[in-house]
């Protein structure tokens, strides 16, 4: 949920007065505060808080937007500042609602009290100076990340990204081990930092009624925790017969490619040699495992040259996807205040992100868009984040978010799978569609993106929620990051690593308390709601042929289910579309099944042995 900072001194008022009334309430022999006296303080702290923030938001979302297109010392300054009272405000609103929760109140208005007293990923204590503390170790976990650095014995010394491009376009496996270690060897010193990081934020999530950090992280999905867990362990299960395929037949031709001495016949994968500096998605080793008759004859970066696609034409033809559905053009705003292009005389965030500045109609996206395949893809997922952005405007603040977090995710790659050949053709790059002999290599490319990340989207806060429950003690932080990896992963450390090293720190999520489950379920969630739509359109075909393009009531029950924001449980919420009030995996499954049998004949004709 987004904040700014304006009307700060109305919320800090509030929330002294309102911390005052509830230390009154737990006091259970005070005759003179009656339950009804304490329903109408909770409605009042409601509507108040809800007031406060939607005036702040606009602020923070300003202050933000500048930064990230003017970057300098002075509006890094803005930005943090305003990050700081943002961090204050949240952090009193969410230790205010907790008192609250247990009230006859509505609906709805319990729904937002649990939203704001959940919303926190990093809890302050209430010990102003142990908030101070978790600030400071924060803050130093994030610049020892975005500082790292790794040095050649040549001198040069590189950042993440250029290692990381290293790690996608090399096959050179003493280089890809040498990369792959020096970026982890900035994770070194965050070790004591992250245990005392999990200390402080624990005590604030006690502070706000929670056992521990896990509780709460896992508290913000309309179940209770453990049920939540249980429900990802259920989906995972239904992906991992596909994973396991896909798995095995890279590792076999991998280890054709490098040798039993690099690649094993069996067992785990060493995690350098796929493609990405955290083995979490394989697209880049797509040339050295697909097959020889892949090639579907087009290349989207060549057609869009040919027909004199420039990055504005990109984004209209993005926006015509959303109004062949029947969704409302973009506001004049969002061309005028939108960043498309990488300024030549000034410093900007070039990281494709979608904005929503006033939580009604300012909203925008910003990119240094290259006229490629892949940001032609990335500007529909962008847009996508835009138009549930402005669905839910009319949501009260708290309800202005997406069902649960994997949904925001979700809506933009869902847009993304319509953007087949039929849809290539449909708005005149393609002239004609590849035959159903191409799928398989189109297919295989998806997968290695978005299948073989699952299980890595999964595992992240797996580690976490054992470490913030005490299950995984600071002894033990490296053994158990690795024994999680090759237990849904098949991904194995390349060389011995020990509890002096820090792995999980090298994952920028990890540094910068970033929640990750949200990913897993959009991987998810995306293909569910690509099938539902594509039967609401009618579609006979294969699944991973269908386009929604131009279907105003697939358009329709995806704009009902957008509107809804984050006003009902996501069940609810889900079955708009779906017609299930139940996250299911066997749409993922559906559409790679083609690849699945493929994949499982090839194993078999080379005899491989499956599984680690």
């Amino acid at each position: 949920m987004k904040l700014s900072t304006a009307r700060l001194s109305k919320v800090s008022l509030l929330v002294g007065l309102t911390l005052a009334a509830t230390a009154c309430q737990k006091v259970q022999s005070d005759e003179t505060v009656s339950a009804q006296t304490s329903v109408a303080e909770a409605e009042q702290f409601i509507t108040q808080s809800e007031q406060a923030l939607s005036e702040l938001s606009i602020e923070v979302n300003r202050s933000e937007w500048i930064y990230s297109n003017f970057i300098t010392e002075d509006t890094a300054a803005l930005s943090a500042s305003v990050g700081e009272k943002y961090t204050a405000t949240t952090v009193k609103l969410a230790t205010v609602a907790a008192n609250y929760t247990q009230l006859p109140l509505s609906a709805d208005n319990l729904r937002k009290l649990n939203i704001l007293r959940s919303a926190l990923v990093l809890p302050a204590p209430l010990d102003p100076k142990k908030n101070a503390e978790l600030a400071s170790i924060s803050s130093e976990l994030n610049g020892l990340y975005g500082k790292g650095k790794y040095c050649f014995d040549d001198g040069r010394c590189l950042t993440q990204p250029e290692l990381s491009a290293i790690m996608g376009e090399s096959q050179d496996p003493a280089l890809l081990l040498e990369v792959w270690k020096g970026w982890r060897d900035i994770a070194k010193p965050m070790r004591p930092l992250f245990k005392r990081e999990v200390e402080l934020a624990n005590e604030g999530a006690r502070d706000l009624g929670y056992a521990d950090l896990s509780e709460l992280w896992r508290s913000q999905y309309d179940m209770e925790p453990d049920e939540f867990s249980n429900e990802l362990d259920r989906l995972w299960g239904q992906v991992k017969p596909l994973y396991d395929s896909l798995h095995c037949y890279v590792r076999g031709e991998l280890n054709e490619k490098y040798g039993d001495d690099v690649v094993s016949k069996q067992g785990p994968i060493p995690a350098h040699l796929l493609g990405n500096m955290w083995a979490q998605s394989w697209g880049n080793i797509y040339n050295q495992v697909a097959p020889e008759d892949a090639d579907p004859g087009y290349d989207v970066t060549e057609l869009l040259a040919q027909h004199g696609y420039d990055e504005i034409k990109m984004v209209k033809q993005a926006e015509n996807f959303f109004s062949s559905l029947g969704f409302e053009p973009l506001p004049d705003t969002f061309w005028e205040r939108s960043l498309f292009v990488q300024p030549k005389d000034r410093d900007v965030v070039c990281h494709a992100s979608a904005w929503d500045l006033d939580d009604k109609d300012d909203i925008r996206i910003k990119m240094c868009i290259q006229k490629t395949a892949e940001d032609f893809t990335v500007i529909h997922h962008e847009l996508g984040h835009n138009y549930y952005q402005r669905a839910y405007k009319n949501q009260p603040f708290i309800f202005k978010n997406s069902a649960n977090d994997g949904f925001h995710e979700a809506i933009g790659d869902t847009v993304a799978l319509s953007i087949t050949p039929n849809y290539l053709k449909q708005i005149g790059l393609l002239d004609e569609v590849p035959d159903a002999s191409k799928d398989i290599g189109l297919l295989l490319k998806q997968a290695l993106d978005k299948v073989a990340f699952m299980p890595f989207g999964l595992m992240i806060d797996q580690w976490r929620w054992k470490v913030f429950s005490g299950e995984i003690t600071p002894e033990q932080y490296n053994q158990a990051w690795w024994e999680l990896r090759e237990k849904y992963q098949g991904v194995k450390s390349p060389i011995s690593r020990d509890e002096k090293d820090f792995d999980p720190g090298a994952k920028y999520h990890v540094p910068g308390n970033v929640p990750y489950t949200r990913y897993f379920l959009a991987h998810i969630l995306q293909f569910q709601f690509h099938k539902a739509l594509c039967d609401i359109a009618g579609d006979k075909g294969p699944v991973h042929r269908c386009s929604i393009y131009g279907n105003k009531d697939a358009g329709t029950k995806l704009n009902t289910m957008l509107e809804m924001g984050q006003s009902q449980p996501w069940p609810e919420a889900l079955a708009v579309v779906t017609g299930s009030k139940e996250m299911d995996a066997n749409a993922v499954l559906d559409y790679f099944a083609p690849l699945q049998t493929w994949l499982n004949e090839q194993n078999s004709q080379a005899n491989r042995q499956c599984g680690w």
